[in-house]
């Protein structure tokens, strides 16, 4: 197996381009993971943590833009204020040694339908920038997952940042396991509200062949909440609208039986965090002042 180190983008991918089976090594913690147990013996390990840029981040205008090298931990600890569902779900993941190392790219990349960065990043609207000697392009999040641990990558392909909007509300997520630490999720939920444009975001996480936006959910709150007033008033969501937002998010979903869970209990799971990242987001929202795109701000 042959190890690639560059230093430099453009020297990454110049040998992706020359040597499309490498396999890109961020983190490595799911990649070294299938290496060590012999599930995996790609014929290159393209190791991209010698470029700095990745693990960089900028506000850009009204968005974010994460480079693919961003860990976890700074996530925790340099974006908990800007980007709160994405530092929710980070907090969950692994020990915090796998969160020192693993990136939001390397979690992209692997495609699962479990990661924990999934959930929050569709329920944000954000967009996955994908670069290679040709050039670079943007995909919607939704669009990067095309089925169980595979991406929209082009052969020659890496992807080199991620855009993610800078909330103007509210954002939570959630997760079940067995138990409360460095395990993977039976089933996960991110929520994001933009009462700037009524607006709800969703995203589940490891209920179905690929992470997962809830659009009939997204539609159908977004519009009872409308109806009522209550982007306006804040006045309390009356609870037959949590509950059939639960339903359509867990009708959304299409689980399996394995060995984590089943495929029902997944779905019960799904609607009963529904409801309660509904609940914890509103209160923020409640308690909030008015925000902008300039960032949420929580202040009494």
């Amino acid at each position: 197996m042959e190890f690639i180190q560059p230093t430099s983008w453009a020297d990454a991918l110049a040998v992706q381009a020359d040597l499309p089976t490498a396999v890109p090594l961020a983190g490595g913690t799911d990649v070294m993971v299938g290496v060590n147990f012999g599930a995996e013996r790609p014929p290159a390990l393209l190791d991209l943590t010698r470029i700095g840029e990745l693990s960089q981040w900028e506000v850009a205008g009204h968005q974010i833009r994460l480079g693919a090298g961003v860990t976890y931990s700074q996530v925790i600890t340099e974006l908990r204020d800007k980007l709160p569902g994405l530092a929710l779900a980070a907090r969950t993941v692994g020990s915090p040694q796998i969160r020192n190392r693993g990136t939001i790219g390397g979690n992209l990349g692997t495609a699962s339908p479990a990661g924990d960065a999934h959930p929050p990043l569709l329920a944000a609207g954000a967009e996955v920038e994908v670069a290679s000697v040709m050039g670079t392009r943007r995909l919607p999040i939704a669009e990067f997952f095309v089925g169980p641990k595979r991406h929209a990558l082009k052969p020659g392909e890496l992807i080199a940042a991620v855009h993610i909007p800078l909330p103007t509300g509210p954002e939570q997520f959630s997760k079940i396991g067995t138990r409360n630490a460095m395990v993977i999720a039976v089933a996960a939920f991110g929520l994001a509200l933009r009462p700037d444009r009524q607006e709800v975001g969703t995203g589940i996480g490891s209920a179905g062949p690929t992470p997962l936006r809830a659009r009939a959910a997204e539609t159908f709150l977004a519009a009872a909440l409308a109806e009522a007033g209550l982007w306006e008033s804040r006045a309390h969501v009356p609870a037959a609208v949590a509950a059939e937002f639960g339903r359509l998010v867990a009708a959304a979903a299409d689980p399996i039986d394995d060995v984590r869970g089943t495929a029902a209990y997944r779905r019960h799971c799904l609607a009963v965090m529904a409801r309660r990242t509904l609940r914890w987001a509103w209160q923020d929202f409640q308690q909030a002042k008015p925000a902008s795109r300039a960032g949420y701000d929580k202040g009494a």
